[in-house]
């Protein structure tokens, strides 16, 4: 995690690197000066967190859309537990490669754009799903490259969301504003599992895809006409530019423990939720196959919103009360890891755990997870906020390719 730092900095505006210092000391390496030419106006930047949150939630919607519906596509296309599970598994495939490239992009131009092109793509790939089931009797192949797509186009959404974070806003509002956008996913996930299970109960599988596609299109196009307008900031970009990362500088970077640290933590964290976002619908049918399927959908994602909000809120405030950003980041990363692990492993009790206990544990577990929304999450941006968005993409790349 990063070195240790007081938080009057960051009551002051201070927006540089906390490894800029040991990392650069050549004359031509100095430290980075205070971004506050390119942070939001309260205005825009209230638009942009309303606007980003509804996005992220969609962006987990549609990720959710095949676990949800994997029972029934199962059942319709007589696919086994090993093609089901190479079918998830094509979404981590993909989503390894774009992390390092969006969040590349992300610190180049603005990772306003990235998401606007990012979210347009995979809205498509969304919506085209069940036409792509009926394009031939390669079902299992045709879905699995859908995955696959679906994974190389959101793999640069929050790469490119760590990256406009670091540009935009200053350390000491870091972390509740990411702690925002996180929980916009497990509303995602939530409104997945409780509207998914409804539709796919009525009207189909189909329906899923169709209705998440639809709704993920319609907010790229609020976010082309009424953000964007057609523009690139050319100062940013021209800052972007400016900012030469060699691999002088990349090699020096990596040579930092902290660096390595966030890493890993990282991938823990990430290998946690993947696995419980992929196969937790899965589990709960196959182990309590009368139980009501909304409510294992619903309650543990219901309760991950006000644990993010939390951990972010409280992150933020003892920042602000001359706690040091490492200590902080290191207390929220412990609730998000080692809290958690606690109640997953209480959930492997097999014949011994009750579908109640269950859906307490895996509440509990994920409601704890959150906490990373202001840890390892937002450490990225204290580390190195001129390069955030790769070293971001970096960090989930390793995870996604082991």
């Amino acid at each position: 995690m990063a070195d240790e730092h007081t938080s009057g900095d960051a009551r002051n505006g201070f927006n540089g690197s906390l490894l800029d210092l040991e990392i650069y000391t050549t004359n031509e390496s100095t430290k980075e000066e205070p971004e506050n030419q390119t942070l939001w106006p309260r205005t825009l930047a209230r638009k942009w967190i309303l606007v980003l949150f509804m996005g992220t939630c969609l962006l987990y919607c549609a990720r959710m859309a095949m676990p949800i519906c994997a029972v029934s596509m199962a059942a319709t296309f007589h696919w086994s537990k090993i093609d089901s599970g190479l079918v998830l598994g094509g979404f981590f495939w993909g989503y390894c490669f774009t992390q390092i490239l969006g969040g590349h992009a992300s610190d180049k131009v603005g990772g306003e754009r990235v998401l606007f092109i990012s979210a347009a793509s995979w809205a498509l790939i969304t919506a085209g799903t069940p036409l792509l089931a009926q394009l031939s009797s390669h079902t299992l192949a045709l879905m699995t490259m859908a995955r696959f797509l679906m994974g190389l186009l959101q793999g640069v959404f929050f790469p490119s969301l760590a990256s406009l974070c670091s540009q935009r806003v200053v350390d000491g509002e870091r972390g509740f504003l990411m702690s925002a956008m996180h929980s916009g996913s497990h509303l995602g996930t939530l409104l997945a599992g409780a509207m998914g299970s409804v539709m796919l109960d009525r009207y189909g599988w189909e329906s899923v895809f169709y209705g998440i596609g639809f709704l993920s299109a319609l907010w790229a196009l609020v976010v082309w006409k009424y953000l964007l307008k057609g523009e690139v900031t050319s100062k940013q970009m021209e800052k972007r530019n400016d900012t030469k990362w060699n691999l002088s500088r990349w090699l020096s970077l990596f040579k930092k423990s902290p660096v390595w640290a966030m890493v890993f933590a990282h991938m823990c964290m990430c290998s946690t939720s993947y696995t419980l976002l992929s196969w937790l619908p899965t589990y709960f049918k196959e182990s309590f196959p009368h139980a009501t399927g909304w409510v294992y959908n619903v309650i543990p994602w219901l309760a991950a919103i006000p644990s993010a909000l939390v951990g972010g809120y409280v992150s933020d405030f003892l920042i602000n009360h001359g706690y040091s950003i490492a200590s902080v980041r290191k207390i929220m990363q412990f609730i998000a890891m080692g809290v958690s692990s606690i109640f997953i492993m209480l959930l492997s009790g097999g014949a011994f755990t009750s579908f109640t206990s269950a859906v307490v544990y895996v509440s509990a577990a994920v409601g704890a997870s959150t906490f990373t929304s202001s840890g390892v999450s937002v450490n990225v941006q204290d580390l190195t906020p001129s390069c955030a968005g790769a070293l971001y993409g970096e960090s989930v790349a390793a995870y996604t390719s082991v």
